[in-house]
């Protein structure tokens, strides 16, 4: 057999990489390498968002013609229909969501809390957080309540992990700030938004004021390109007044997402060390608060995601190049680690004398 000249197994070998490279798309494969978290059945938030409302049941809020803007969003995305507070008044409910304990029912409460929560679990992560208080008087208050503003509706505020550090304390800011950011796009990976107490319900006010607050202040983030792409809104009520099952009666729960199954109702019992998992759970966490670590992920409200491409193990040419003599073999060789539940890939193209 006639041996291949050089200039023939030169292009024999760039050929065949030309081969490999081109198929790479259709075997699904990337060349830059990236790291998959475990699948939970919670997808990969790129920002999450939590707005907490008052004390109202679940059969005023859904179903309410009053509040035609919120209940659009659970019949177009994610309602639990069988949520309920951990207990009565406010303040342990609030604890719940972010420390995965109740803390203290005492609504006038004031003293450090120095169990785990979230942010220390954020900040440890890496992760960037606020918390958005409407009516905050100054950036990094933490005093008690002052006008519509109540301490009690921001947890975050009570954390030793927040008011020991200068810098952590900054991310206390007043709710004006959000819509600079969301507009800036320097929103953080995880927000915690606090209407003022005549937009939360707490005060006596009629339920289409809170619902207009809602669609003003968030229509403009669920519609910005990067909320779009990976984001997760929940809109929560606290409390039930008129009623204690489970703690602290049934309330209603909204999931907006672009991974969010459209038009999904859940009928699993879910309570605030549920939503405290998810929220820290979907921004990769793993280390959980108090309840949240035992609690169920809430996964059942999104959609499969689909898994990214198998990163490219290696790519090797051999002889990478014939700049001389009569040499007649080399090999083009890919591989792929195998992706979860599948086989290795790899292609093999070889000259041979």
């Amino acid at each position: 057999m006639k041996k291949p000249n050089k200039a023939q197994f030169n292009q024999s070998i760039l050929t065949a990489a030309l081969i490999v490279l081109i198929a790479l798309p259709m075997m699904n494969l990337s060349l830059n390498p990236r790291v998959e978290a475990a699948s939970t059945g919670v997808p990969q938030f790129g920002h999450v968002f939590l707005v907490l409302e008052e004390s109202l049941a679940y059969t005023d809020v859904i179903g309410n013609a009053n509040m035609p803007y919120l209940n659009s969003l659970a019949t177009q995305y994610g309602l639990a229909t069988q949520y309920y507070g951990n207990t009565h008044p406010s303040i342990g409910n609030y604890f719940m969501l972010t420390t995965g304990q109740i803390v203290t029912n005492d609504d006038t409460f004031t003293a450090t809390v120095s169990v785990d929560n979230v942010v220390r679990q954020l900040v440890a992560a890496g992760k960037t957080w606020k918390s958005y208080a409407e009516d905050l008087p100054s950036v990094g208050y933490i005093g008690g309540n002052t006008g519509n503003y109540l301490e009690r509706h921001n947890p975050l505020s009570y954390f030793s992990d927040v008011r020991n550090d200068a810098i952590q304390k900054n991310n206390l800011v007043p709710f004006t700030q959000f819509a600079p950011d969301l507009a800036a796009g320097t929103l953080p990976q995880y927000g915690f938004i606090i209407p003022n107490k005549i937009n939360d319900l707490h005060d006596p006010t009629p339920p289409q004021v809170a619902d207009t607050w809602l669609q003003t202040n968030l229509n403009p983030l669920i519609q910005s390109a990067a909320f779009q792409q990976d984001g997760l809104l929940v809109i929560v009520f606290d409390e039930n007044d008129g009623d204690s099952t489970n703690g602290g009666g049934r309330v209603a729960m909204v999931a907006v997402s672009p991974f969010a199954k459209l038009h999904y109702q859940s009928t699993t019992l879910y309570q605030h060390q549920n939503l405290l998992r998810l929220s820290l759970s979907g921004l990769g966490l793993t280390t959980i608060p108090g309840a949240g670590a035992t609690a169920a992920d809430m996964g059942e409200f999104f959609n499969p995601q689909t898994p990214p491409p198998p990163a490219l193990s290696s790519l090797t040419l051999n002889p990478t190049s014939v700049v001389g003599g009569n040499a007649s073999q080399g090999t083009v060789n890919l591989t792929a680690a195998a992706p979860t539940g599948g086989a290795a890939v790899g292609l093999l193209s070889s000259n041979t004398a």
